[in-house]
């Protein structure tokens, strides 16, 4: 437990603030559903001064504890208490909760625990979603520096004043929008603890809602997003449910997330609150700071998303269950993608890890249909190449014929277990084919695809028909063509983009002539 008196500080201050928050909802969370976008031009103008000022706290001694001591122990205890590093690989990027430290801060600290200390980054992007204002695109602060009660945190002004020089039409300059603001600022004392005066940061505020704007930032954010840099997503979850609704929604909504695709978290989320849930004002206040990460991520090779601590406001002491607000921590792994083995046809399967992988399709796909539970399978014995990260497909087919057909290109599960999820997805969820009967099952041959990571080309003579399938996405619209497709059909390599614009992306046989286009390759076994 924290030290009472300082427990109670916080407890009652926060307390103070959120009831101000909660009386104000309309505007101060944004609730992330779509609408008409507004952007305020008398209460801000975008400028550079002559002199730089510091960006003063707004929240110390609210969110979190206004003096340098009381701040120190209050980390201490949460970082006692935060979730183990798992030391799954590089950290490229945190999605951490941005509300009081005593709702928040032990989900935000096993976020901030997965970093290594030894690691010095060269720029940590702060994103968050703001909360007071909407503008067309998003605000760098480039004014002067951040200060907290741990001393100041350095601000990369060049580089903030240079995303502003060559992107205009997304990027501002504006201290004011950044003054009133807790996404960012309570994500600083965090790092400020972990890395001192090592720290230069980027803020980073959205006011836009449009997806297509999320995606001209993420396109200039991109090239930042490598081993050198650090990306913090500043997020609530779902706002005001019961204490049981906000864990089932959360968990929808992480899900998403980690499944690493803009479409998918978009559909969710909008889904999610066309529900009607009760006292649901949004499942995500930070929608649009995510969808960035996302629009940067999916594109990405060596990408892999995992959940790290999930908690909502009703699990403190006292907490009131009747209307919660739910916290994710998730980080975001990179590694150097190598794709060599499959590029020069090396990868291989021993027949018995491939038997074994079409053993878990076929059992999960039966145990399913018929108990509506998934099968949990003890891996510790499983062969090494089960339990890597990889994408994959499983493919269903009914006396020759398509049967279904659903994967996913990254993964932040072991394989057996993608396999596992694709098999029943496959089985009951391509929106194509009814769900497979247990009568059917016998009749239906598995073949499973294991992918490489996607790269994105320049020219499609970079296409080998045959060797690469393809991904084809034009604004929130794509579509995907298995390597197996191109030999099966005998297509061209035009058929083959001009099947998948049409048939898979829903953009027209000659939607791929202005799109992005993804390749990558597959490793293919199916059952005899």
């Amino acid at each position: 437990m924290l030290p009472v008196d300082i427990r109670e500080i916080m407890k009652t201050r926060i307390l103070i603030c959120l009831a101000v928050f909660f009386f104000f909802s309309g505007t101060q969370c944004s609730t992330g559903k779509k609408g008409n976008e507004k952007t305020q031009t008398t209460s801000f103008v975008p400028h550079e001064p002559d002199t730089l000022v510091n960006r003063k706290p707004a929240v110390a001694g609210t969110f979190y504890p206004g003096k340098h001591e009381d701040l120190l122990i209050v980390l201490d205890h949460l970082f006692s208490e935060a979730s183990p590093n798992l030391g799954m690989g590089h950290v490229a990027a945190l999605i951490s909760p941005h509300a009081g430290y005593v709702f928040s801060g032990r989900t935000a600290a096993s976020a901030y625990n997965q970093l290594s200390r030894t690691i010095k980054y060269d720029n940590v992007f702060i994103i968050g979603t703001s909360h007071y204002m909407n503008f067309g695109g998003a605000a760098l602060y480039c004014n002067g520096n951040f200060a907290t009660p741990l001393g100041i945190a350095r601000v990369n002004i060049s580089l903030g004043r240079q995303l502003i020089e060559h992107n205009p039409a997304v990027f501002i300059s504006s201290p004011d929008v950044h003054a009133p603001e807790h996404s960012i600022e309570v994500q600083i004392p965090f790092l400020q603890y972990l890395y001192g005066d090592q720290l230069q940061i980027v803020p980073i505020l959205l006011g836009t809602e449009k997806p297509a704007i999320c995606k001209k930032i993420a396109e200039a954010l991109r090239p930042y997003f490598n081993e050198h840099n650090l990306f913090i997503i500043s997020t609530d979850f779902s706002h005001y449910p019961d204490y049981q609704t906000a864990y089932r929604v959360d968990e929808q909504t992480a899900k998403a997330i980690t499944a690493n695709s803009a479409t998918h978290f978009l559909n969710t989320v909008d889904n999610l609150e066309r529900q009607g849930i009760p006292n649901l004002a949004t499942s995500i206040c930070g929608r649009t700071s995510v969808l960035t990460l996302l629009d940067i991520t999916e594109s990405t090779a060596g990408t892999h998303y995992r959940r790290i601590n999930y908690m909502n406001s009703g699990d403190i002491p006292d907490g009131d269950k009747s209307r919660v607000v739910g916290y994710n921590a998730i980080e975001v792994t990179l590694e150097k993608p190598d794709t060599s083995k499959i590029a020069d046809n090396q990868y291989s399967m021993t027949q018995s890890e491939k038997d074994q992988l079409l053993h878990i399709a076929r059992s999960t796909i039966k145990n399913y249909l018929e108990t509506k539970k998934v099968i949990s399978l003890d891996s510790k014995d499983f062969p090494e190449k089960l339990l890597t990260h990889s994408g994959a497909f499983v493919t269903l087919n009914k006396n020759g014929e398509l049967r279904g057909c659903i994967g996913r290109f990254t993964a932040d599960v072991p394989l057996y277990q993608v396999i596992q999820e694709m098999a029943i997805s496959a089985a009951t969820k391509d929106y194509r084919f009814s769900p497979l009967s247990v009568d059917e099952l016998g009749q239906t041959h598995i073949e499973i695809s294991v992918l490489t990571p996607m790269h994105k080309i320049e020219s499609i003579s970079e296409i080998t028909l045959g060797r690469h399938g393809i991904y084809i996405k034009k604004g929130n619209l794509a579509g995907t063509f298995l390597p197996q497709v191109a030999t099966e059909t005998g297509w061209s390599l035009d058929e083959f983009l001009g099947h998948c614009a049409r048939d898979k992306a829903g953009i027209g046989w000659n939607g791929w002539k202005d799109a992005e286009i993804y390749v990558y390759e597959a490793y293919v076994f199916g059952e005899e």
